[in-house]
């Protein structure tokens, strides 16, 4: 299998919101969790998204594993890897996505890196190069306040500076709106005076596809869904792709069994969307802070779900109020709080499935991560969208048999999300 278009996504959520704009953008897409096993029999297609969890684990862990990952697409046929972000560039001030955005490059032969977070369809914007939410610079929007990689600072350029060892620069919409010859110009002429990355303002998709088709002319690129769909239609404007595309139907074939929701994550959005499900299913809000104390909430859980979950889909929710999250951290610690949640609804997950669930809906990237890991799903198919940014995945070489599966980033998804995910679970 050759394939045109590799990435590495840093977090499940994105990796499958990544896969989704790609397959709807013309390219027939596979998204693997981690580094499939040589045994794992892929089907032929344009791109694969490898889903890695390296957003909030240590930066030199995270080189390692997107490496890794960089090598394997390579030995595959990718002539340009996308490492994927999250639109709202979450990270801290020692990465991860300055060092391993360098690792990369410097894998591939080294060369500046365009970077770039926009996906207008999802109102993330880049002008001047900083970071807008639905409008509002992100450190003054709701998304600011990520528990794990908290944005305070709507200046990419100054936020990738601080991570990176090499000099950061900027392409601004001027010269985008200018056309790709201009841009690549301005790119050679940042790399001439020592810049190994630029981020790149884009505000309309004409933009994205500017930036995909200068972008696919190197060998690495740093950014979120958007750049992907820049991407993916620069490989098919450039006649690379034959196929047409996917057909997603066939995705989406009925697999039976029960069905349930486990949401961990703490966005508005989420807590939102559990709101509304307490109108139409059983939703049990489980206590964080009894999860951090012993495994008694987690086994109350599963019994509370064995109860009902016969009669019809049930929701599990460790979701919490920004204020309860950030009172937890100070008692525990900001990774031991989320890595106990994240421990606690993968758990609750796997009992789950192992209980007869084959249609699942996990709400938070981390949780998502944690429960796919968990279950030991090696691949994913792409099917229809969901919401923008959240396609139905169906397994691929899943021990517990064919499930379909939908990871949701916790701000995507509007307020009936849940209902409208499983209704076209079947």
């Amino acid at each position: 299998m050759a394939i045109l278009l590799g990435s590495i996504a840093d977090d499940y959520t994105g990796a499958s919101d990544l896969a989704n704009t790609l397959t709807k953008n013309g390219l027939r897409t596979v998204q693997t969790v981690g580094i499939p096993d040589p045994s794992l029999a892929l089907p032929d297609v344009d791109a694969v998204v490898v889903s890695l969890k390296i957003r909030s684990v240590p930066a030199s862990d995270a080189v390692t594993a997107a490496t890794s990952a960089e090598r394997w697409l390579r030995q595959r046929g990718a002539s340009h890897v996308l490492y994927k972000i999250c639109s709202t560039f979450d990270s801290t001030d020692a990465g991860n996505i300055g060092p391993v955005t360098k690792a990369l490059s410097d894998a591939a032969g080294g060369g500046i890196v365009l970077v770039t977070p926009a996906f207008p369809e999802t109102g993330r914007t880049v002008y001047l190069g900083h970071l807008f939410v639905g409008g509002q610079p992100l450190n003054e929007s709701p998304l600011k306040d990520h528990p794990l990689n908290p944005m305070h600072d709507a200046n990419l350029v100054r936020v990738l500076t601080r991570q990176s060892h090499g000099a950061v620069g900027l392409i601004d919409l001027t010269a985008i709106a200018a056309g790709p010859g201009v841009v690549k110009a301005r790119l050679e002429a940042l790399s001439a005076a020592g810049v190994t990355a630029a981020v790149a303002d884009a505000i309309f998709e004409r933009d994205l596809e500017t930036l995909g088709e200068i972008a696919l002319e190197t060998a690495v690129s740093t950014g979120a869904s958007g750049l992907g769909l820049g991407l993916a239609r620069a490989l098919v404007h450039s006649g690379r792709i034959s196929s047409g595309g996917a057909a997603s139907g066939d995705v989406i074939r009925p697999v039976g069994g029960l069905s349930a929701i486990v949401a961990g994550s703490c966005s508005k959005a989420t807590l939102r969307q559990l709101e509304v499900a307490e109108r139409s299913m059983p939703v049990l809000r489980l206590d964080p802070e009894r999860l951090l104390a012993g495994p008694d909430e987690i086994a109350a859980a599963i019994s509370w779900a064995g109860d009902r979950i016969a009669a019809g889909p049930v929701v599990i929710a460790a979701s919490a109020a920004p204020e309860t999250v950030t009172r937890l951290q100070s008692l525990y610690g900001r990774e031991a709080s989320g890595h106990a949640i994240e421990t606690a609804t993968s758990i609750i997950t796997a009992e789950l499935v192992a209980r007869g669930v084959r249609r699942l809906v996990v709400a938070g990237g981390e949780t998502s991560g944690a429960a796919v890991d968990r279950l030991a799903i090696p691949a994913f198919l792409i099917g229809p969208e969901i919401a923008a940014g959240v396609p139905v995945l169906r397994t691929v070489g899943n021990a517990q048999g064919d499930m379909l599966l939908a990871l949701k980033s916790g701000n995507f998804g509007g307020e009936d999300f849940f209902a409208a995910a499983l209704a076209m679970m079947h």
